[in-house]
């Protein structure tokens, strides 16, 4: 029987399951934790604060003889985790930088640290809140600052050299080139779209068939969060989109993806490696000295939609970001040369 569930809902039932899974792992006293945030956060972050709680007991199984003898289950709540004090999670969080797990080094940048003490401060502040621990040792625990960095993105003449490229092949290899006419327009297609919109990667894979609107040139997308938007996309990604369709009717996907907008050689709904590697692939015969991910590809939209609009709400509201700082910070270093360009169009004198 064929599954007709959407990305969004295939995407929740896996994180779901994963979630459980880890909650038969963690203490029993995080069950608790969990049920309270069931209806304000979504699956996939959910799962994020059961691993990051499970590597914050699997740190204090390595690093703190009282534990050392523990499993990651037999921790308790009153007495042994109400006990850690700031400078426990501090030492936490400085560990978290650089370790060594199962013979290999693992890193964790400022973001990722930043999202850990996130994990903690959730996770002390519900214990606090419903009075079953006395003291939440995370609120005396600055965030990790967040170093803005330059942004990397394509300029105008190497988005229109790559779109080139993917239509005509050049500069792909022997091997490449095996399947290129079979996948150029899907290709052509999937890029266009993103640089013409500055859909997340996670969000052009998750398009169905039936969340292109032609008569408003707009997609639906469903956001971070699991909320819905349209996004609208310009007449050149509509044309390319318009011969895509005609490709995508003859294709016969396997049983659970005929809804999928893109679908990968084997007949299954391209995943988001794939699109990284597509991206990689094409963004190569560009250039090799910029790292051009799909989030590259959002950042170039973001850049040329700010320089022609001049409005940092629009590319916001565009992007899909909650709050507009998150904007400007990201686009600090646009918003600055626009002021800069600007320091002499009001005039004390006239000429």
């Amino acid at each position: 029987m064929s599954n007709t569930k959407t990305y969004s809902e295939q995407q929740n039932i896996i994180h779901t399951k994963k979630l459980n899974e880890l909650l038969n792992i963690l203490p029993e006293f995080c069950k608790d934790f969990f049920a309270s945030i069931e209806y304000t956060k979504a699956p996939r972050t959910k799962v994020a604060y059961a691993m990051d709680l499970k590597g914050f007991f699997e740190y204090l199984i390595t690093a703190n003889p009282t534990f050392s003898n523990y499993s990651i289950k037999s921790f308790k709540l009153n007495g042994e985790i109400d006990l850690l004090d700031s400078n426990d999670l501090l030492e936490y969080l400085r560990h978290v930088k650089l370790y060594n797990k199962n013979g290999k080094e693992v890193t964790n940048s400022e973001r990722a640290a930043k999202r850990k003490l996130s994990t903690l401060r959730s996770f002390y502040g519900y214990f606090h809140r419903t009075k079953k621990i006395k003291y939440n040792p995370s609120l005396q625990v600055d965030m990790p600052t967040i170093h803005d960095k330059t942004i990397t993105r394509l300029e105008v003449n190497e988005v229109s050299e790559l779109l080139d490229n993917v239509e005509s092949g050049d500069k792909l290899s022997k091997g490449q080139l095996l399947r290129h006419d079979k996948l150029k327009t899907r290709d052509l297609a999937l890029l266009s779209l993103m640089l013409g919109t500055g859909i997340r990667v996670s969000e052009c894979v998750g398009l169905d068939i039936n969340d292109v609107d032609f008569d408003n040139d707009r997609i639906k997308v469903v956001r971070k969060g699991g909320t819905e938007a349209f996004v609208y996309f310009g007449d050149e990604v509509h044309e390319i989109l318009v011969i895509f369709m005609e490709e995508r009717k003859n294709l016969v996907p396997l049983d659970g993806y005929e809804n999928a907008l893109f679908i990968s050689a084997k007949k299954q709904r391209l995943c988001v490696r794939s699109v990284e590697n597509l991206v990689k692939k094409y963004a190569l015969t560009v250039t090799t000295v910029k790292h051009i991910t799909p989030h590259k590809l959002r950042s170039t939209y973001g850049t040329n939609l700010y320089q022609a609009s001049k409005d940092i709400y629009l590319v916001a509201d565009v992007l899909g970001h909650k709050d507009v700082n998150t904007t400007r910070r990201h686009y600090a270093e646009i918003v600055d040369e626009n002021k800069r360009k600007a320091r002499n169009e009001v005039k004390l004198r006239r000429d």
